[in-house]
C-alpha cells in the first residue's frame, strides 16, 4: 500500500473517515471504493491519524486502533493508496481547500465515498452536501453509503467502546465484523508467568488507547507460527506490580517458543473474569490454572 506524500498520477476512487476500529460500516465505505478497482480507478482512502485526533464530540478521543494496526487493516480490505495527515495540519483548513489541496491535487480523486456523519473543514462545518457541490467544481462523483445497523441501532465507533468497557467482547466483534484486536511487537516484561509455569506474552497499549476492561479473557493468537488460543489478563497486574501501565498479557495455550520481537495479534474472544489482586503468588498461580481450564472449556465451543 503506498502512503501518499506527493501527488497521485493516477485517478483514484476515495474513501473517506477516520475509520478508527474499520467497523461494518467503515468495511461498507472503503469496499465501495476498493469496487472501483474494476473501472481503472486506485482504491484509496483519505484518514486523520488516529493517534493525532485530540477529541470528538468535545471529549477527549481514546482510539481503537493505533495507525500501525489500522494501516494493515486498509491494506487488508484492498485499499492501494492513503492519505493520513495529522489532525493538527489539516483541522484549520476549510472546506474548499481541503477539497482541492487533498481530494483533487494530492489523491486525484474521481469518485468518493463517505458516510452520513463525514464532516471535514475547520470546525468540520462542511459535510456531504457541500463535499457534492465542490465535487461537481473539481472534477469528482460523490457517493453517500448508507449506514450498517444491528439491533435497530447504527454500528459506531462509540458503540464499539462502550462494549469492550463493559467487557463484551462478543458483541464488540459483531459491530466489527471480526473480534476486537491487540496487535504489535512482543516485548518483555517482568517474566514472573515463566517462574510459575505460566509463561506469557506482552503487548503495550499506546498512550491515548482505549484499554477494554480489566480482566482476563479467553483469546486466539495469531503468531508467525500458527493460531492458538490463549488467556489473556488486560490489566495493571497488581499482584506483581506497582507501575499501574495497562498492559496485554497472554499464555499461549500449547505453544513452546520464542516470540520476542515478533509480530503478534491476539483477538479477544470471551471476558472470563475482572482482574482482582491476590495475596501471593501462589494463589495467583491457582487462579490461572482455574482461569486456563475454563478458556480450555470456552475454546471448545468455539
Amino acid at each position: 500500500m503506498i502512503n501518499v506524500i506527493k501527488p497521485m498520477h493516477e485517478t483514484s476512487a476515495v474513501a473517506l473517515g477516520l475509520f478508527d476500529g474499520i467497523h461494518l460500516g467503515h468495511q461498507r465505505v472503503l469496499a465501495a471504493a476498493v469496487q472501483c478497482r474494476k473501472d481503472g480507478l486506485v482504491p484509496g482512502a483519505f484518514t486523520f491519524n488516529t493517534e493525532t485526533f485530540p477529541k470528538k464530540h468535545g471529549k477527549a478521543f481514546e482510539f481503537l486502533y493505533d495507525e500501525e494496526h489500522k494501516q494493515r487493516l486498509l491494506e487488508s480490505m484492498g485499499v492501494e493508496a492513503v492519505y493520513t495527515g495529522k489532525f493538527s495540519d489539516i483541522c484549520e483548513m476549510d472546506g474548499e481547500s481541503f477539497c482541492q489541496s487533498i481530494l483533487k491535487d494530492m489523491l486525484n480523486a474521481k469518485k468518493v465515498f463517505c458516510g452520513s456523519d463525514f464532516k471535514f473543514g475547520k470546525d468540520a462545518k462542511w459535510g456531504f452536501n457541500e463535499l457534492v457541490i465542490f465535487g461537481e467544481q473539481m472534477g469528482f462523483d460523490v457517493t453517500l453509503v448508507d449506514a450498517v445497523c444491528f439491533d435497530g441501532i447504527e454500528v459506531s465507533s462509540t458503540r464499539i467502546r462502550e462494549c469492550l468497557r463493559a467487557g463484551k467482547p462478543e458483541k464488540a466483534a459483531k459491530l466489527m465484523g471480526r473480534p476486537y484486536e491487540i496487535s504489535g511487537e512482543i516485548v518483555h516484561g517482568n517474566a514472573i508467568g515463566r517462574t510459575i509455569n505460566f509463561p506469557t506474552i506482552n503487548q503495550s497499549f499506546k498512550s491515548g488507547q482505549l484499554v477494554p476492561a480489566k480482566g482476563v479473557y479467553l483469546s486466539r493468537v495469531e503468531t508467525p507460527f500458527g493460531l492458538y488460543f490463549g488467556v489473556t489478563n488486560i490489566g495493571t497486574k497488581p499482584t506483581v506490580s506497582k507501575e499501574n501501565i495497562p498492559l496485554a498479557e497472554t499464555h499461549i495455550l500449547d505453544f513452546k517458543g520464542d516470540l520476542y520481537g515478533k509480530y503478534c495479534t491476539t483477538k479477544l474472544l470471551r471476558f472470563i473474569r475482572c482482574e482482582k489482586k491476590f495475596e501471593n503468588i501462589t494463589a495467583l498461580q491457582r487462579q490461572i490454572s482455574e482461569d486456563t481450564e475454563t478458556a480450555c472449556r470456552l475454546a471448545e465451543s468455539i
